[in-house]
């Protein structure tokens, strides 16, 4: 049986915090690769846990977001499908969307994390309280980020992330619990 380990108390403390994820995209929900078929139609593939785990930040109140580079039909219907409503596709400028975002929220760096995977992303990942990147994230992210998730993009790095906020927010053994059977 696997058993976690708790991170670093700085860690938790900035994962504590967190009222806004922010996600990129491709090599984050995604593993980065692009498949088109004979028509030029893009498609992308999505894990489920990333999903679920989501889904178990937003019930607990956490507003999720996307900024990614590229605009991707797939990426529209994926956010629809986990009620994401903030969703920002096409963004030469990440940092610009950031900022725009902060502000119509009216959050502050400290209560934001963001998981990103390349070096467009490092403008955000510099600026958040809490930056975190995918183990497959290009070596100039990991580097300066927060925390690198044990799992690659798109294959579970976003459910690890949302596991450690919610376990520094005391979520996780209701979560469990509930999902056990011994809550409603």
């Amino acid at each position: 049986m696997n058993e976690w380990i708790s991170p670093d108390a700085d860690l938790m403390k900035r994962a504590a915090q967190i009222r806004l994820l922010i996600l990129d995209v491709d090599g984050v929900l995604t593993d980065g690769r692009l498949f088109f078929d004979d028509d030029g139609r893009e498609s992308k593939a999505f894990h489920v846990r990333d999903g679920y785990g989501i889904k178990l930040v937003q019930e607990r109140g956490i507003e999720i977001a996307v900024i990614t580079a590229r605009y991707s039909p797939a990426v529209a219907h994926r956010a629809h499908d986990l009620s994401i409503k903030r969703i920002f596709q096409g963004c030469s400028d990440k940092n610009l969307a950031y900022t725009e975002l902060k502000i119509a929220l009216g959050l502050d760096d400290a209560v934001v994390a963001y998981m990103g995977d390349d070096l467009i992303d490092l403008p955000i990942l510099t600026r958040v309280g809490l930056a975190t990147a995918p183990a497959d994230a290009h070596p100039e992210v990991g580097c300066r980020v927060h925390w690198q998730s044990a799992q690659q993009g798109g294959r579970g790095a976003v459910r690890e992330l949302c596991e450690l906020i919610l376990r520094a927010q005391g979520h996780w053994p209701a979560i469990i619990a509930r999902s056990a059977g011994a809550l409603p």
